[in-house]
């Protein structure tokens, strides 16, 4: 079996990369204690952190190389970026030594705005020049499934961990068929 993965990975932001709406339950400002690893605080001391498995997730779509893309229809888009700037991803397992990255590094692309789906996706098409077939979105609301007629595949994810984000995987994989043999006999796998 092949481990290729789509050119581009994008996630919803709200109940998909973290436990919370950031346009209504978050009250600005936002900080960070120091180097908190993972973990902001609102005006209310409320948390805002990514689900436990994304730091990893995220560290393996960039040492694969991948393109990623986080996708929003929040009405505080600015909030969402500076979180995104605030927030630091600790370093990968085994790799303790080294300093946390903020998340918004992470991030090739940012599509933060109220609107449709659709819209964010063919910004992304147009931006990076990506096929919509080889892009898989993370997303908590099965309304935004409507990125399929583009090609996009979907996964509904109500919190990406790592179980769902291997589901994704597999779907990708199991729609692109042709492409990940083609691939493997490349690289000379089976």
């Amino acid at each position: 079996m092949t481990s290729r993965l789509p050119k581009l990975v994008a996630f919803d932001l709200d109940y998909t990369l973290w436990d919370l709406w950031i346009d209504t339950h978050v009250d600005p400002p936002i900080r960070r204690d120091g180097d908190t690893v993972n973990e902001l605080r609102d005006r209310h001391n409320r948390k805002i952190k990514f689900y436990r498995d994304v730091p990893e997730i995220l560290h393996r779509l960039r040492e694969g190389g991948v393109t990623i893309a986080a996708c929003s229809r929040t009405h505080a888009p600015d909030l969402a970026r500076q979180a995104l700037r605030l927030l630091l991803v600790p370093p990968p397992a085994g790799h303790k030594n080294e300093a946390p990255t903020p998340a918004v590094e992470f991030f090739d692309q940012l599509e933060i705005y109220p609107g449709s789906k659709m819209k964010h996706f063919k910004e992304l098409h147009k931006k990076t020049g990506i096929p919509y077939s080889e892009m898989l979105f993370f997303d908590d609301e099965h309304r935004n499934k409507e990125v399929e007629a583009l090609g996009v595949t979907f996964c509904l994810s109500r919190g990406v961990s790592d179980r769902e984000f291997e589901h994704g995987l597999a779907e990708w994989r199991r729609r692109h068929p042709v492409e990940v043999a083609e691939d493997a006999a490349a690289t000379g796998e089976e």
